[in-house]
């Protein structure tokens, strides 16, 4: 039986402001999962991005771009994009194929901006690895992985911001997961029932976490959801 390795990639995390408003999306991830798919497998590559929320839509492009990189030193079998088309094959997402896809006017509007660029990227990897990359969102399960490592690496992040800033960040966690801090590692675990088993991690190589102090809570105006302040010691 052939054994399915993805390379999957999500952005997410946010600032939020005094009023639980986000306002800086945190970090971009791309990950490699295989089964039985419950949490990343070897490499990943993570970064800060603190990219406005406004431009969301564009931070796609970024992720793919991970994911190509990711596949300059690991070997897979197809790429997952956060991207809810119905699975879809970039390659194959003509401007004629979007307009006929379930997706709101304004989502299409922002895909349009990028889909030649994504197209592209899509290319090279078929050229050069043979794979495709789908535009699947978070029916994907490896997706929702990657979703869990941008929660455990924005926990980092926005620790570091933290001490840059020496003031206190609110941080804006993903839907439904909960940190779990154990000595230099935020492991992150799903909440949503028949994800019990789903969890990702993030290692504090730079010891950040023993400078700040966090403090969990839910989010008063997003059912769901769950902030973390974090504030230097």
């Amino acid at each position: 039986m052939q054994i399915v390795r993805v390379i999957s990639a999500d952005s997410g995390a946010a600032i939020l402001d005094e009023q639980f408003k986000p306002t800086h999306l945190v970090a971009s991830v791309s990950v490699t999962v295989d089964p039985p798919y419950r949490e990343p497998a070897g490499q990943r590559l993570a970064e800060p991005i603190f990219r406005e929320v406004d431009m969301g839509f564009e931070v796609i492009v970024h992720e793919a771009e991970l994911c190509q990189r990711l596949l300059e030193n690991v070997k897979a079998d197809i790429v997952h994009l956060d991207m809810s088309l119905g699975g879809i094959t970039l390659e194959d997402l003509s401007p004629v194929e979007l307009a006929n896809l379930r997706a709101s006017r304004t989502g299409r509007q922002n895909i349009l901006k990028i889909l030649s660029r994504l197209r592209k990227i899509a290319a090279e990897v078929k050229r050069l690895h043979g794979i495709d990359v789908l535009a699947i969102g978070k029916e994907s399960v490896p997706v929702r992985i990657a979703e869990l490592t941008v929660a455990a690496e924005a926990v980092l992040f926005a620790s570091q911001k933290a001490l840059q800033k020496q003031q206190e960040v609110l941080l804006g966690l993903p839907l439904n997961c909960r940190p779990t801090v154990f000595d230099d590692q935020v492991y992150v675990h799903s909440l949503i029932a028949g994800e019990h088993d789903l969890r990702s991690y993030a290692v504090d190589a730079e010891k950040v976490l023993t400078k700040v102090k966090l403090t969990e809570t839910l989010n008063p105006v997003a059912r769901g959801f769950r902030a973390l302040k974090i504030a230097p010691q």
